[in-house]
């Protein structure tokens, strides 16, 4: 039988799988105790969260949230690390963390809308840049073509222009022309 506080954590976790944008369940074995305080550090500067979870509150918390796809990594020592804001970011630290401390804590999947990521998937989305520098890009992207149609009419119109111009001064000089024979 449940006990309550075990139920009141399948609730909190449930509630947080379902507000996280991003999720990834991490394993943590090998890392020493100073090596996961900077962890937490480097991800609570970054406003990520990260806590250690027992597998099978954590099956019924994804159960309850509706997440498919997590069960099968909920083996061993497992690490939530989460982000209510950038669902990448955590991807990012964690990978960067990792190459600082051979290769631990190892992500094990991730989670981003319902999608389930995992191995090369992971390393892609680690190696996506920030969010601003994406929105950047992409404004870049859209912004060029836009540009150079407005170069492109801008000269069609200047042709136009120069184009009439010549018409009037010709028509202006044939009229003076005539007007003296």
């Amino acid at each position: 039988m449940p006990t309550a506080e075990k139920v009141a954590v399948v609730e909190e976790l449930a509630e947080i799988l379902k507000q996280a944008k991003g999720i990834y369940l991490t394993d943590f074995t090998g890392l020493s105790v100073p090596a996961m305080t900077d962890l937490r550090k480097c991800l609570t500067v970054e406003d990520v969260s990260c806590r250690v979870v027992k597998n099978r509150l954590a099956k019924l918390a994804a159960q309850k949230a509706e997440i498919a796809g997590l069960d099968e990594m909920l083996t061993g020592p497992t690490g939530l690390v989460y982000s209510d804001s950038d669902p990448v970011l955590p991807a990012r630290l964690l990978t960067e963390f990792a190459g600082k401390t051979n290769g631990r804590p190892k992500i094990k999947l991730g989670c981003i809308g319902g999608d389930v990521f995992r191995d090369e998937q992971l390393e892609a989305l680690a190696k996506l840049p920030p969010r601003e520098i994406l929105l950047g890009q992409l404004v870049t992207a859209v912004q060029s073509p836009l540009s150079n149609l407005a170069f492109c009419l801008q000269g069609i119109l200047q042709k136009l222009v120069g184009t009439l111009h010549a018409l009037a001064e010709k028509r202006r000089e044939e009229g003076e022309g005539e007007a003296v024979s």
